[in-house]
Formats: C-alpha cells, structure tokens, sequence
C-alpha cells in the first residue's frame, strides 16, 4: 500500500500554487469501490470523482473492491478548479498498482478529464509552468491549448497530450516523451484605431494624455456632464506604446489565472472600467481562496474610474498602496496572496452632486454642504498619489462641429502617438523600461535635477499651495515627461510651471 503521489496546481489570485495529490489505494473484499478525498477541495474537485472512474475504465483500468484515499497536499488551503483532474487520475492509477509510482516524479500535471477519457484545456498554463520552473519540475504535461501557454516559460518543458492513454504511455515507457512544444513566433499587436481623432475638442485633455502615456502617470478629469472625459480617458490606452513580449507573458499569466482564457498571448493591454457600485473584493481582491480583483485584471494596462466619488470609500483608499508599489497583498484566514497590479489608473468625476458648478451656462443648484461633503468623498492621500488633476470646460460649439476650426496637428492621433513612443524610447535609453511615474528620489535627483530657479518655483509652490513632499516629488516626475516630449536633456522651470498647472489647475 505505497503512497503515489502526483503534483498539479491550483489557482490562485493572479498565479498558481503547487498542490500534491496524495493517494492510496486500501483493497477490502466485499466492498464496493470508495473515493474518499480530502484537502479543502472545491464542488468542482469533488465532482471529479464520477469523471475519474468513467476515465479509468475507458483506459481499461480497474481498481477493485476496496478505499482509495485522495489526498490534497497542502491540506490547511482551499482548492479549486478542474485542473487537478489530471494529476488526481494519474496518482489513483499508480495507487492501484497500474503505474509505478517513481514515474510521477519530476512533472507536473494540467488539465480537465472528461468521461471519455479526453484531455481538455483550462487557464493557468503560464502559472502552472512558472510553479514547476521554481519546484524544478522537469515538465509540464497539458492538453495542447494549454500546454502551448506554458511553452512561453523557459526552464521546463510543455508537453502536450490529448487523451489519458497517451500520458499513461509516455509515464510506463511504452511511447518516448514527444519533443517539447515550442512558443510560436511572436505576433506583435497591430495598431489600433486613432481613438483621440474622434474626439472634438478638448485640447487641454489631450495634452494631459500625452503626458500621462508618455510618463505613466495617473490622471484625473473633473468637468461638468457631457464634456467627453469618459471619451478621453478610454482614449488613453490607444496612446500607449505595444506591450513588450515580457509584459504581454505577465498579462496572459493574470489573465490565464483569473480564468479569462486569452487564447496565447494576450496582444493588447488591458482596459478594465469597472462600475462604482463594485465591491471592495472585486476592485481589490478578495475571497476565500483569494481572487484577483480590477486593479490585477489592469495589470500593464488601463484602469479606468468613471464617476470616482461615488465609488466606496474603504475600496479607493485601498487603491493607495497599488498606485505606489504596484503590487497589492490580500491576506485572508489561513492564507496571504501579492498581486500585481502595475496599472495606469485614469479618473473622472464631476465638480458636484448636479455636475455643473463652474459652468458657464448652467448654475449650480448644489448647496455648499453638500459639495463640501460630495469632494470629501476623496481623501487627501488619494489625491496626492494622482499626478495629474485637469478641469475641463464645457465644450464649445465650434469645437464640436465637423466642419469648424480643426485641432492643431500637434494633437492629432497619430502625432501624439509618434511623441509618446519617442519620449519612451527616450526615457528607457536613460532609465531602462520603467516610466518616469516610478522614478525614486535618487532617481529624480540623477535625472531631473533642480537648478537655482527649478528650486526657487519649487519652494514658492510648497509655501502658497501646502504642497506635501509626495506632491513634490510627483510635480519633478511630470516635469521629466514634459522634457522627454520635448527631447530634452533635463527639464526647466518652464516644464515644472506646466507641471505644477496640470496638478492644481487654480494654482
């Protein structure tokens, strides 16, 4: 009654962890067949018994009368999906004396079984890959959609298998391991459309998402109803250069894991726009076993907040941290998980309840307690973690018409996206990959140094507006982009003055 034991994996938030599956098989006379199985599994995991058995018997395997004692290793965390049915397969067949158990050793097993003994695909290839690399696991053996995700990850090699009789095969001997899968050549994403050319208007706008595509920087619109600022903002990912082949394995990673199957790799970046009425959880991550939240979804992308005020206030104080580490912890019972969550946050809000003050042509209808209380909605720390803050007026009728005065060429679609990638390939020839918005104070003092008059703005700024030392350092970051737009070796007082204009407009 030797113990076999087969190593799979179960999802986690944006990544994996490595289950062991344990099983013993107890044979008894006059006893009919019983599964016991244990470890925290899910509905779906205890299901899988009737699938088991009907796989067992269409590979002509046969356990007897008796107890076969499944196990998931570690025991104290909750396990979930239909990617264990592999290895719970192949650890019951090696209980049962139809396998040796030492041939288990040294892969990891993916993939849902059906009845009928066939291999079917299931997200977290990358993950699962990423786990047997770090546990030194040889291979990884899958269905083939799910094994040519994890052929992106070097250091373990994807195999692919479509039935339960091949993977029985490969582990006796009777059929070599085929050759490893090879990624694909890699597809770079094709442009998009110039999302900025359809909005009419709206220069100040545009301007703000150059400069937040070129330098990473979290953006906030606030203007009254009608203006364009969603418009704007789900512009913004348009702007941003393709993702790298690095970035796009870490998306489909987040995304294989939450279960939203990207079909290879992910080609364009994220755009999560969740609704104000979401829960803590679903922005953050949440749960038992934990699950990613928006702010993981928008990994490498754009995170965009439509109506910001009115979203729960313990869910955007939570948003604090991500914004400054990128990376965000959810601890539970039992159980800690770090995300990623490296995203480009982008915001929109109106400047009151009815959405009109300050328009020319509409009054305010809103008494100044209520607009008092409605702007507390966000805290200050919130709002100093935002770079940019941008007014924008209601729109103006020969802006908006077809046929009236045209933007200048200098924001037009594909200009802007020929002055963000320069400024990219500017900064990352001095900085490498990361955006000016992660630039740390040595950084900015190597990067973008202050002269006697840069100081001089700098300390009047800080005494008439309370500026924090967070703020600062923000103003310094923007004025490095607006330079890198320009092509310039170091940013003047002129950049730190349009900087400080697009942070507190009334300044």
């Amino acid at each position: 009654m030797d113990t076999a034991r087969a190593r799979g994996i179960s999802l986690f938030g944006a990544g994996a962890e490595l289950v062991t599956v344990e099983a013993r098989f107890v044979p008894m006379e006059k006893h009919r067949l019983e599964i016991v199985l244990s470890g925290l599994p899910d509905p779906v995991i205890r299901e899988s018994r009737g699938r088991l058995l009907c796989a067992l018997l269409e590979a002509g395997l046969h356990l007897g009368s008796g107890k076969l004692y499944l196990n998931l290793s570690p025991a104290g965390v909750k396990k979930s999906g239909e990617g264990l049915d592999l290895p719970l397969m192949l650890a019951a067949v090696a209980a049962g004396g139809h396998l040796e158990p030492a041939a288990l050793d040294g892969s990891l097993f993916l993939g849902e079984v059906g009845i009928d003994g066939q291999l079917h695909a299931v997200p977290g290839g990358l993950a699962a890959a990423q786990v047997a690399r770090d546990a030194g696991l040889a291979r990884i053996v899958a269905p083939p959609r799910t094994a040519r995700e994890a052929a992106y990850v070097p250091g373990t090699a994807a195999i692919a298998a479509n039935h339960v009789r091949e993977v029985l095969r490969y582990l006796c001997g009777a059929t070599p391991w085929p050759e490893p899968l090879q990624p694909p050549p890699d597809d770079p994403p094709a442009e998009g459309a110039d999302e900025l050319d359809r909005i009419r208007g709206q220069e100040l706008g545009k301007r703000a998402l150059a400069v937040a595509a070129a330098g990473g920087h979290a953006l906030l619109f606030s203007g009254p109803p009608g203006t364009g600022k969603s418009m704007l903002a789900r512009a913004l990912a348009d702007l941003l250069p393709p993702p790298s082949l690095a970035e796009r394995i870490e998306m489909t990673r987040v995304a294989s894991a939450a279960g939203l199957w990207p079909g290879g790799l992910v080609r364009h970046r994220p755009v999560r726009a969740p609704h104000h009425t979401v829960s803590y959880a679903g922005l953050v991550g949440g749960g038992n076993p934990p699950v990613a939240g928006e702010i993981t979804l928008a990994h490498r992308g754009v995170l965009f907040l439509d109506e910001l005020p009115e979203f729960r206030r313990e869910a955007l104080e939570a948003l604090r941290q991500p914004l400054e580490t990128g990376t965000v912890l959810i601890s539970r019972a039992g159980h800690s998980l770090r995300a990623p969550a490296r995203f480009l946050l982008v915001a929109a809000m109106n400047p009151c309840p009815c959405g009109y003050l300050g328009h020319p042509r509409r009054p305010c209808r809103c008494a100044p307690g209520v607009i008092a209380r409605y702007r507390q909605r966000l805290s200050g720390p919130l709002i100093d973690r935002i770079d940019l803050v941008i007014d924008l007026p209601a729109p103006e009728l020969e802006r908006m018409d077809a046929k009236g005065k045209p933007p200048p060429p200098e924001l037009c679609g594909a200009f802007v996206k020929e002055r963000v990638r320069a400024a990219r390939e500017y900064a990352t020839a001095r900085q490498g990959p990361r955006p000016n918005s992660e630039l740390d104070a040595d950084e900015l003092d190597r990067y973008a140094p202050l002269g006697r008059a840069e100081a001089d703005l700098v300390e009047r700024a800080m005494q008439r507006l309370a500026l924090s030392a967070r703020a600062i350092q923000s103003l310094r970051r923007v004025s490095r982009t607006l330079a890198d737009l320009e092509g310039k070796d170091r940013p003047d007082t002129a950049h730190l003055a349009q900087a400080l204009a697009m942070r507190a407009p009334n300044a």
